[in-house]
């Protein structure tokens, strides 16, 4: 049976693997047993942290609207659920611009919360 050379194929592989490791510390971009080990980590938080994100900035959405309705003397779990009840559906990053950019609209969201609240 033949030999069968895969020197291109494995040049290309390892290659390509250099090159997304540049830019990393040591020897982490120069050898490839290490690089190939530090891209897999890479990818693995990678496609981890995308899905941590999404709960990152829901929390501080969440957050900066807690921050503004307790200026406003009212919980956060009680604005949301005065929302609710007064059938006002925003979700929690517009809220939370509102919050930081029109505080004078956060606050007649608020009192309209609070209003739905009594009824």
């Amino acid at each position: 049976m033949a030999r069968v050379k895969s020197s291109p194929q494995t040049r290309a592989r390892r290659k390509k693997v250099l090159k997304q490791a540049k830019g990393y510390f040591g020897s982490k971009h120069l050898l490839f047993k290490t690089a190939k080990e530090q891209v897999m980590h890479s990818l693995n938080y990678a496609y981890r942290d995308r899905r941590t994100r999404k709960r990152d900035f829901r929390k501080l959405w969440i957050r900066r609207i807690n921050a503004s309705c307790r200026q406003c003397d009212i919980s956060y779990s009680e604005f949301m659920h005065g929302l609710r009840l007064a059938n006002i559906d925003i979700n929690r990053k517009m809220l939370s611009e509102i919050a930081i950019n029109d505080f004078n609209t956060f606050q007649g969201l608020v009192t309209t919360a609070k209003t739905a609240l009594k009824k």
